[in-house]
């Protein structure tokens, strides 16, 4: 038999990304204000496997990856992104959206994406959100699923959520002694 046991806090990242890089200022302070200090910054990505954004939000666009020191309950992913859900609201035009912000968490052994979209591979979290896993973590990098986003297979994005893990590792170990 299986015992229900507590989940281990998560890292949160959050991934943006926009046409306008000088957005990523007053964006951030807004995440800031809801998640708290932020902790590792990725440089700028070109946001260029898909042009399915385009015409809401121009081109060429942009990604750039966040983390927030205090780690959150797993639970938490789904207020999460309805409250980034606000904030790109506040960030929208007649035309469309801004900016587009994507919470998730990292594990030690999955990163997984918050989304509003229902598919066959998401499961449902709860306040109209579905849980994404995007990346599997295992013998030393992370694999792709058939269904992870084309940036989220880029080298360099990869190296970064790397990094990222390495911190939310060093984390655990801290939070245990």
């Amino acid at each position: 038999m299986s015992l229900p046991q507590v989940p281990k806090p998560a890292k949160l990242v959050i991934g943006l990304f926009m046409k306008e890089k000088g957005l990523i200022e007053k964006v951030t302070v807004e995440l800031t204000e809801n998640f708290g200090s932020i902790d590792v910054v990725s440089t700028w990505f070109p946001f260029n496997y898909t042009s399915y954004y385009e015409s809401e939000m121009g081109a060429p666009l942009f990604r750039r990856v966040l983390t927030f020191k205090e780690l959150i309950k797993q639970s938490a992913l789904a207020h999460i992104k309805n409250i980034t859900n606000e904030i790109e609201l506040n960030y929208s035009k007649e035309s469309g959206r801004l900016v587009n912000i994507d919470p998730g968490y990292m594990l030690q052994e999955r990163f997984v994406l918050a989304t509003g979209k229902n598919f066959a591979h998401r499961i449902y979290i709860g306040r109209g959100i579905y849980a994404d896993l995007t990346l599997i973590y295992t013998k030393g990098s992370f694999k792709k699923l058939p269904w992870t986003y084309p940036d989220y297979c880029d080298k360099n994005v990869l190296s970064y959520l790397m990094q990222v893990r390495e911190k939310y590792v060093a984390d655990l170990k801290k939070m245990a002694s």
